[in-house]
C-alpha cells in the first residue's frame, strides 16, 4: 500500500495531460487479449529498448528492469500533484492484484534527470513502496526510453530550482517477451485497471 508522500507547496498544477499522444500509434486488438477489452499494441508499437540508471545507483536495462510484467510511467518527483495522484493509482491497482496471487512491477522512469538522482529517486520509491523500480539517466538516456513508449515531456522556462515539467500520462503495462505493451489513460479506476491486466496476464 501506498505510504504518505509531500506535495512541493505553492507550486500550481501545471503537467500537461496529452491525451492525443497515441493517436499516432496503430492500435488493433489481439485476438490473445479479445476477452479482455482492451487495444493491445500492434506489433510492439510502443516499448523498446533502454539504458538507464536505477534508485540503487545501477545502470540497468530494460532486460534487467521489465523482468515480470510491469506498470510504466514517466513522470518526475517535484510534479505536484497528477504524478503523485497517478502513482497513487498505479499502486492501488497493482495492491488489488496482488490479493489476488498477482505480481507486478511498479516502474517510475524520471523525465527530469536533472534534479532526479538515483538519491532522490531512493526517497521517492521509500514513499510508495519498496516494490517499485525508479529510474532516471543522462537527458539523452530519458530521452531515448521517451521515444520508445512515444511519450512526451517539456520543461518549462522559469526558476532554474523550481521548475515544472509538461508531461504526458498514459501508464504502461508490459508483458515481457510478449510484444505486447497496454497503455491506460487517467481516466480508469485501479479496480478497472487491476481487472484488464489480471485478464492480460491469464491470456499468456
Amino acid at each position: 500500500m501506498a505510504k504518505g508522500f509531500a506535495i512541493a507547496a505553492g507550486v500550481s498544477t501545471t503537467a500537461l495531460v496529452i491525451a492525443g499522444v497515441l493517436a499516432t500509434t496503430i492500435l488493433a486488438p489481439s485476438n490473445r487479449f479479445e476477452q479482455c477489452n482492451v487495444m493491445a499494441v500492434a506489433g510492439g508499437q510502443l516499448g523498446g529498448a533502454f539504458t538507464l540508471v536505477n534508485h540503487k545507483g545501477e545502470t540497468v536495462t530494460d532486460e534487467d528492469v521489465l523482468t515480470q510484467p510491469s506498470l510504466v510511467y514517466f513522470g518526475y518527483t517535484f510534479c505536484p500533484d497528477i504524478c503523485p495522484l497517478d502513482v497513487v493509482r498505479n499502486v492501488d491497482a497493482i495492491d488489488v492484484l496482488a490479493d489476488q496471487g498477482k505480481d507486478v512491477k511498479p516502474v517510475f522512469i524520471s523525465i527530469d534527470p536533472e534534479r532526479d538522482t538515483p538519491e532522490v529517486l531512493a526517497d521517492y520509491v521509500f514513499n510508495f513502496g519498496e516494490d517499485m523500480t525508479a529510474l532516471t539517466g543522462t537527458p539523452e538516456q530519458v530521452k531515448v526510453a521517451s521515444r520508445a513508449y512515444k511519450t512526451f515531456y517539456q520543461r518549462q522556462e522559469g526558476d532554474p530550482d523550481y521548475y515544472l515539467v509538461d508531461h504526458s500520462t498514459q501508464s504502461y503495462f508490459v508483458l515481457p517477451k510478449q510484444g505486447i505493451v497496454q497503455p491506460f489513460g487517467r481516466q480508469i479506476r485501479p479496480d478497472r485497471m487491476a481487472e484488464q491486466m489480471a485478464c492480460m496476464m491469464d491470456a499468456v
